[in-house]
């Protein structure tokens, strides 16, 4: 691993931690200072500027050096974090200031996202991509399991405020890694261009790929499909499956699961990459037609670990599948999509999963959300370019004078 790779993934496991720290260090401040309605205005306000900004976040990481926007977003965030830090240490909260500094932190989230992204794709050379993927995608997956126990021990010994402290001293660490970095230098747009042409034509060029837009399109059904397992899967653990034990043994198994695909992904003998993903993203069918026919607790948790399992190996290769068939100066546009859909339908799904299961009961919702996910992730083995998806083999990247951009001819 050269140096510049090893510095890229300390500093964004670093950033990992910290991002996974903010909404539980918020949540545990505001449940003890203030009601379910303020933490529910301040979450929102992390939540929908994230969303807004998100295509405008695309163009800039493809108009400017991704290392510059990565190390802004990295500096706003510290900045915001401290500063409730600050304001949580003061014994003061107000939630204007909280939601406002949240705002903040959901827009750097924003355009420090896919700019992280295009920087894998212009600093780590094109073999080593899935692996580094992958370990990113172990960091990020640790990452979230750590936050929740170190905010609220943090909380329980100093307070809430210290663990913002900690936060933001996360990203001041993520920023120095940035500076010594060198990306190779691609066609960009002008910084000085019509920013509505430069939308226009990432939209153009995420159309381009038939086999992008049906694996979002699918990765966007399970993600609502995530928002209602999510909710009503710890109200059948409880009702029927043996109570709250039941659904923290399913929940950490399958986290185990995560963590366990995503170390494989770069160990596999994947040679169809595009097949992996659409399979690794249908088989979360599997633990929404268990929790719907209340299977026996140990058929659920067994089907909960395949899904995570699958989702763990999809994530490092569909970052890699993008950085090598997208056009780098294109990558922060079309990714930029790609989460606006994922991060957009999760949230859905956890809004209407209660009320329509009031409506109707829990079986018929998740029932219908298992065939959608397989329907809508297995539909991309229908297109040509996928049948036609050769092994994979050494490939000249786009960045280093490959010209072939075709997608029947490119394979990670």
């Amino acid at each position: 691993m050269t140096p510049p790779t090893l510095r890229l993934l300390i500093g964004r496991t670093f950033a990992a931690l910290g991002t996974a720290l903010i909404p539980t260090t918020l949540t545990l401040a505001i449940v003890g200072t203030g009601s379910a309605a303020d933490l529910g205005l301040v979450l929102s306000c992390e939540l929908l500027p994230l969303l807004l900004l998100l295509p405008v976040a695309g163009v800039v990481a493809d108009r400017f050096p991704p290392q510059r926007v990565t190390l802004a977003a990295d500096l706003v965030r510290a900045v915001t974090q401290l500063a409730i830090g600050a304001e949580l240490l003061t014994g003061r909260v107000r939630i204007v200031d909280l939601a406002v500094l949240s705002a903040i932190t959901g827009a750097a989230v924003a355009f420090g996202t896919p700019a992280v992204r295009t920087l894998v794709a212009a600093v780590v050379p094109a073999p080593e991509r899935l692996r580094v993927n992958a370990r990113l995608g172990v960091a990020q997956g640790l990452a979230q399991v750590a936050a929740p126990a170190t905010a609220g021990g943090l909380m329980l010994l100093v307070g809430a405020g210290w663990s913002s402290l900690l936060t933001g001293a996360l990203f001041v660490v993520s920023a120095t890694t940035l500076g010594r970095l060198r990306p190779e230098p691609f066609a960009r747009p002008t910084a000085r261009g019509d920013f509505l042409a430069d939308l226009r034509e990432g939209w153009a060029e995420s159309r381009r790929h038939r086999w992008f837009v049906v694996n979002v399109l699918g990765h966007g059904v399970w993600h609502l499909a995530a928002g209602f397992l999510l909710t009503l899967g710890p109200l059948i653990a409880v009702r029927h499956l043996g109570g709250e034990t039941a659904w923290v043994i399913i929940a950490q198994v399958g986290t185990a699961g995560m963590l366990a695909g995503v170390w494989a992904a770069s160990r596999l003998p994947i040679r169809r990459p595009l097949v992996a993903i659409a399979l690794g993203a249908a088989v979360y069918a599997l633990p929404l037609a268990a929790f719907a026919l209340r299977l026996p607790t140990a058929a659920v948790t067994v089907a909960y670990c395949a899904a995570m399992f699958g989702l763990g190996v999809l994530s490092p290769l569909w970052e890699t599948t993008l950085q090598h068939r997208i056009p780098r100066e294109a990558l922060g546009r079309v990714g930029s999509f790609d989460m606006l859909i994922s991060f957009a339908a999760r949230p859905v799904g956890l809004a209407v999963a209660a009320p329509v299961a009031a409506a109707v009961g829990t079986t018929a919702p998740l029932l219908t959300a298992a065939v959608l996910v397989a329907v809508a992730n297995l539909a991309v083995l229908l297109l040509p370019e996928v049948r036609g998806e050769r092994p994979t083999a050494a490939r000249p990247d786009t960045a280093r004078g490959d010209t072939a951009r075709g997608d029947t001819a490119a394979s990670i």
